[in-house]
């Protein structure tokens, strides 16, 4: 069957900005190690190299319910940074005014876009495409997690928000929605649910469903991606002095990884549960940033357009700016760009 294309062509990789955020350091803000919340997944390979050879002053916390969750325990104050999906992070903020925001975007940590693979019940005949996903029930990780707001911005490509207005709020809650939300918690619930009956369909990153299709637990329906880069890294006090410390070493554990990509693979297969083949091929295609320290404006600004759009936040009251805690810098390829439109 043919396969949903993406909604806006994925982000090309954008030139290194020439400015960011000058993390202050102290000998006495590094001695405690920070909490890093993020996705035992196959994008956490850097995170691992950086723990083990570049000495990051760390403990990495595993979520494997996604962004959603990590946002709870950053409001909780529980982790103090997080690894997670840039859409994640910016339907979270736009929640709250700029005086309460739980957290800020720091940097940029996967440049490429993340492409979502769709699924159904393997013994459902009854989905064939994603034309027969309206109406149906939506399983999500959280509400408010990658996988809840990509089902928007779907149903919004496949034309089923074209009378819903982003304009107010009140919009938002007159709007009929495309789907009912089931909350699953986490990846396995989402595929036992699927096949039992209590969800017709979820959205995952594609890599971590395919070994899933080749087993044939669940059916592939299709698949969408972002228009924006995928990951960002966001702290709950983006003053604190360790962070200067930690986003070197992320980078350095980036490096290693682009040296050492046999490695990578290696532990991705082994420790990740994904095949070799898999590993190898999704090496080839993520482009992880240079340097994660910068944010181009002109990114989030994209992500508030089209999350708008699907309906997940009202565009007109969020400001970009405001989400961030950097120097957000664009390149001078993209400003031309957008003056020719």
């Amino acid at each position: 069957m043919p396969l949903l294309r993406p909604i806006l062509r994925p982000i090309p990789r954008l030139p290194a900005p020439t400015h960011h955020r000058a993390f202050a350091t102290t000998p006495k803000a590094m001695a405690k190690p920070l909490r890093i919340g993020y996705v035992p997944e196959h994008f956490s390979t850097p995170l691992h190299f950086a723990s083990k050879y570049c000495s990051l002053n760390a403990t990495l916390i595993p979520f494997p319910s996604g962004t959603g969750h990590m946002i709870q325990s950053l409001q909780s104050k529980e982790i103090d940074v997080g690894v997670g999906l840039t859409e994640g992070w910016v339907a979270g903020l736009a929640k709250h005014t700029k005086e309460s925001h739980p957290y800020k975007i720091i940097g940029t940590y996967v440049e490429s876009s993340l492409c979502w693979a769709i699924s159904t019940g393997k013994a459902r005949g009854d989905i064939k495409g994603l034309k027969d996903l309206r109406g149906k029930r939506i399983g999500v990780s959280r509400v408010g997690s990658g996988s809840y707001v990509m089902g928007f911005v779907l149903a919004d490509d496949m034309g089923w928000l074209q009378h819903y207005s982003s304009s107010s709020s009140s919009s938002s809650s007159s709007q009929e929605p495309p789907f009912e939300v089931v909350v699953l918690d986490n990846f396995k619930r989402l595929r036992d649910a699927v096949n039992s009956g209590e969800a017709d369909f979820f959205m995952w990153e594609h890599f971590t469903s395919k070994k899933y299709y080749d087993s044939g637990e669940i059916k592939r329906v299709g698949e969408i991606y972002t228009p924006w880069s995928s990951w960002k890294i966001v702290a709950r006090e983006p003053d604190d002095a360790r962070l200067s410390g930690m986003m070197g070493k992320i980078n350095k554990g980036i490096e290693y990884f682009r040296k050492n990509q046999d490695e990578a693979v290696e532990y991705i297969s082994r420790e990740l549960d994904y095949s070799e083949e898999d590993a190898v091929e999704w090496v080839k295609g993520v482009d992880f940033a240079v340097d994660v320290r910068k944010v181009d404006g002109a990114v989030i600004r994209e992500t508030i357009k089209v999350l708008g759009k699907a309906g997940v936040l009202d565009a007109g009251n969020v400001i970009a700016d405001e989400m961030m805690a950097v120097i957000a810098v664009e390149s001078k390829q993209r400003k031309e760009k957008e003056s020719t439109k």
